[in-house]
């Protein structure tokens, strides 16, 4: 979630082509059947127009406006996530396929790298049980993540200042671990395409730019991959980028946050999102300002 917009504005993505919405799943779809996770904070939930109405989301544009203005085009039916790798068994999932997976809700904090935050109820299901279906070999060390290109729909993509795809990652234990989530639903309805329709990651305790957004394939790998925001910028956006207040942005501090629609700094930031508790031995005796 870091800002580029010096490099490309508004106006520059407007221009671009619209593409066809022939496919695109009708927004506010409902989904039903769906349990409630003991994982869930009972802070606040944001409404839904803030949810839905400021993103990062450089595909489609770098003002928080944009991703609402321009991703009703994006394509999310039929949509396929390929899952492939070091793994015994690659798959080919369908969105129907992931759709029939235990979903829960599960109301998370989000804390953007630009020191503001959420509460959002997303509906999902936890990516470890896409890791017990692959059945990753013993060589799998980290899981890379690879978004959507659809260059008639995503204006975005046009303008060079990142190396499309967007592409994340995680090491296999946090890929494993049972707050990553993978979210196709939030406030009892289908991803808004502007939330990374029709599927997208969420990691609660790292900043937001690491939930990739539009998954079309997952990669089990031996080596680190390189991240989007890594190849763009690896002093201001490391591969781990967990929540830390004690580790600033080179242009800002991490110390405080702006809960929206709070128009300034509201709130302290907690280590790790607040998730310490369940995270924090995943990096004991880890030199968090080394590995940011």
């Amino acid at each position: 979630m870091a800002g580029f917009a010096a490099l490309a504005g508004s106006a520059a993505l407007a221009a671009c082509g619209d593409g066809s919405s022939q496919s695109a799943a009708p927004d506010g779809a409902r989904l039903s059947g769906y349990g409630k996770s003991m994982f869930s904070t009972e802070e606040k939930q944001n409404a839904l127009k803030d949810i839905a109405g400021y993103n990062n989301f450089y595909e489609f544009g770098t003002d928080k406006g944009d991703p609402a203005r321009y991703a009703g085009k994006l394509r999310t039916r039929p949509w396929t996530i390929t899952v492939k790798g070091e793994v015994k068994k690659p798959k080919t999932y369908a969105i129907d396929d992931l759709l029939k997976f235990p979903l829960e809700e599960r109301v998370y904090r989000l804390r953007c790298v630009e020191a503001w935050s959420m509460v959002i109820p997303w509906i999902g299901f936890e990516f470890n049980r896409i890791i017990k279906d692959v059945e990753p070999t013993s060589r799998a060390r980290f899981v890379e993540f690879v978004s959507a290109v659809q260059p008639d729909t995503m204006p975005g993509v046009k303008l060079p200042f990142l190396d499309w795809p967007y592409t994340e990652g995680l090491r296999m234990d946090e890929a494993r671990h049972p707050l990553t989530l993978l979210a196709v639903g939030l406030y009892g309805q289908v991803l808004p395409n502007q939330n990374g329709a029709p599927v997208r990651l969420v990691v609660p305790w790292k900043y937001g730019f690491k939930s990739a957004k539009s998954i079309v394939e997952i990669r089990f790998v031996e080596a680190q991959p390189k991240t989007a925001w890594e190849k763009a910028n690896a002093n201001e956006y490391g591969f781990y980028s967990n929540v830390n207040p004690e580790v600033d942005h080179p242009r800002w501090s991490q110390r405080r946050e702006r809960r929206l629609p709070a128009f300034f700094a509201n709130r302290t930031t907690e280590l790790f999102n607040g998730y310490g508790e369940q995270v924090a031995s995943m990096y004991t005796g880890m030199d968090l300002k080394r590995y940011f």
